[in-house]
């Protein structure tokens, strides 16, 4: 058992080719918008901003949109366009973006409309006529609450209501038209990284994957703090989740530039998060961006210098001649740089965590739990093929629910309940324990694994003495102090354990608990895999089904790690913003 450092030199004799194209890992594509696509009519500029992305980065394919905006891209340009990338030596596949107008709040086709959706229909034929391979961009969905929308609506919600409009519209205005005029095309739809309010808008994961022909997930987590709050682990947690909706269908990741403003390595780290999940494709968002978004000094980041895995000295470095300029060197140079040790991986495993279909709560959480060292496989059914499973709120509309927890816990495996799921259903969790959240209290201290650096807020989870126990608890203060919370709670039922994780109101909270309460609660989730990590939060572990792991640090600053396998121990030393590939062996 050994950890492998990365290098690039070795690795790339280790595997063998399994694309045709420019990287042995995965395809590297670009996707265009309508407005540049148009722009493609002058030769000139096609020729000089193509070289200014192809000196800089390998690209196997490009997708080029027909329409977005109403603005529909002319036959002729077109033509213009395909001739010249496939003169290239580039893969050329089509693209659509439904919208009337992206800048007033994404506003979409009225699906209730005959002329909208007559449009719509149109649309897809045309480019059916163009393209053998074409991808829906994020917006085919519908946000539109006009008087008919409201009259079809109904008595139903509106989640209900558009849920089923949306798979109509899918299937009859876009797929069968285009399968109408090429019955060999292949349609896709790329479903954005919002997956937990999808139902709201119309993205219906149960049937959408079976009516398009594939699907494609945006990785795109820019950063935490803007008005999506998307954590980082979501790159590579989405994909994974895709994967299961229907398996072998998901085509791959889609990253913009959105938080390169955090440093260039917030960019480079979504790329290679998404690679992790062994994602067969990765789309760049966009042509203009690729472009127009020049290196900025900036973006250099303050933990540079120290060998970390986003090296910028190493990409600023002029490859042939060709001094990096835009945001395609940045791209290039990480992709050709992680593709060897994509390589090596086998299938990516997790700790399972049931999510049934267009069900709110505990919205990411998993996304969260993963940036503490918890690696997350999410499905779309109830598994029961595992020692462990995770039921949070997202659990709770399924009406077997109780009959599935039931027999997991009767063939011998644990069932670890959120709190959140414990607040909205308590009275189907009591026949496995009778407990119940009562309020919500102020904690700061874990006692013997140590205290936080800030108050942190969590449910208060009231239980019966001697029929469940606590086994990490927390209290204001626990040391010294005159009450104590359950944080993590076990309770007995027939062959197996019921556990009840206590999930703070701000689930960044989690990122403050104490590194050995963290560790405590790897172990308990952690049946499943071969090995966990004790870490700080910020740090995640990637395990694969070929005894090899990757563990990665979010962190500012150097920190330690260490991957426990049974007995054995591997220590890890950890660069700020970056991985390392470790055989477990």
């Amino acid at each position: 058992m050994k950890k492998v450092f990365f290098s690039l030199a070795v690795a790339l004799t280790m595997v063998p080719m399994l694309f045709a194209g420019n990287y042995k890992s995965y395809r590297v594509s670009i996707y265009t918008r309508a407005y540049e696509v148009e722009k493609m009519s002058d030769p000139q500029w096609l020729e000089s901003t193509w070289k200014t992305i192809s000196s800089q980065m390998k690209v196997d394919r490009i997708y080029l949109e027909t329409h977005r905006d109403t603005k529909i891209v002319p036959q002729s340009t077109l033509d213009a366009a395909k001739k010249f990338f496939k003169k290239h030596g580039v893969e050329v596949c089509g693209g659509i973006t439904y919208t009337i107008s992206e800048s007033n709040d994404f506003e979409t086709y009225c699906y209730t409309k005959e002329s909208d959706r007559k449009k719509v229909q149109e649309i897809a034929e045309y480019t059916a006529k163009n393209f053998d391979y074409f991808i829906l961009d994020d917006f085919f969905f519908v946000d539109c609450k006009c008087d008919s929308c409201i009259e079809a609506k109904g008595d139903r919600s509106w989640h209900e209501f558009r849920l089923k409009q949306m798979t109509e519209a899918g299937q009859n205005l876009v797929v069968n038209a285009a399968k109408k005029v090429n019955p060999d095309v292949t349609v896709i739809i790329k479903y954005p990284n919002w997956y937990d309010d999808f139902q709201g808008c119309g993205f219906d994961l149960e049937h959408g994957p079976y009516v398009f022909d594939g699907v494609w997930t945006g990785t795109e987590t820019r950063n935490p703090d803007g008005n999506q709050h998307l954590q980082n682990y979501e790159s590579y947690n989405i994909i994974t989740y895709f994967d299961a909706l229907r398996p072998g269908h998901n085509g791959g990741g889609w990253v913009d530039s959105g938080g390169i403003h955090m440093g260039a390595d917030r960019y480079a780290e979504q790329l290679w998060l998404t690679m992790f999940a062994k994602a067969p494709e990765i789309a760049l968002f966009d042509y203009r961006q690729l472009i127009g978004v020049s290196i900025d000094p900036r973006t250099k980041t303050p933990w540079q210098g120290q060998g970390t895995s986003f090296d910028w000295d190493e990409m600023m470095q002029p490859r042939n001649g060709v001094k990096p300029t835009t945001l395609a060197k940045i791209a290039g140079y990480t992709l050709e740089k992680v593709d060897p040790v994509v390589a090596q991986l086998g299938k990516p495993k997790g700790i399972v965590s049931y999510k049934a279909f267009h069900t709110a709560g505990d919205d990411f959480l998993q996304n969260y739990l993963g940036m503490i060292g918890l690696p997350m496989e999410m499905r779309p059914a109830f598994p029961e093929d595992q020692k462990v499973v995770l039921l949070t709120e997202q659990a709770k509309s399924d009406p077997d629910l109780v009959k599935k927890i039931d027999a997991q816990l009767h063939r011998g495996g644990d069932v670890v309940f959120t709190t959140g799921l414990l607040e909205a259903i308590p009275e189907k969790l009591a026949q496995f324990a009778e407990v119940s959240v009562i309020g919500h209290v102020l904690v700061n201290d874990f006692g013997r694994y140590g205290k936080t650096d800030k108050d942190i807020l969590i449910p208060q989870v009231d239980y019966f003495t001697n029929d469940t126990w606590e086994i990490i608890s927390a209290g204001r203060p626990l040391t010294g102090g005159t009450s104590g919370y359950p944080i993590l709670l076990r309770g007995k039922y027939s062959n197996g354990n019921i556990y009840v994780l206590t999930v703070p109101d701000d689930f960044s909270d989690l990122y403050h608990y104490p590194t050995a309460a963290l560790n405590s609660i790897r172990t308990v989730l952690g049946r499943d895999l071969k090995a966990r990590i004790e870490a700080p939060a910020y740090v995640s572990i990637f395990e694969y089904d070929n005894d090899k792991v990757i563990v990665e640090s979010f962190r500012d600053e150097v920190c330690s790690a260490t991957v426990v396998v049974g007995d054995k121990r591997i220590p890890v030393t950890l660069k700020p913003h970056s991985f390392e590939l470790i055989d477990i062996k």
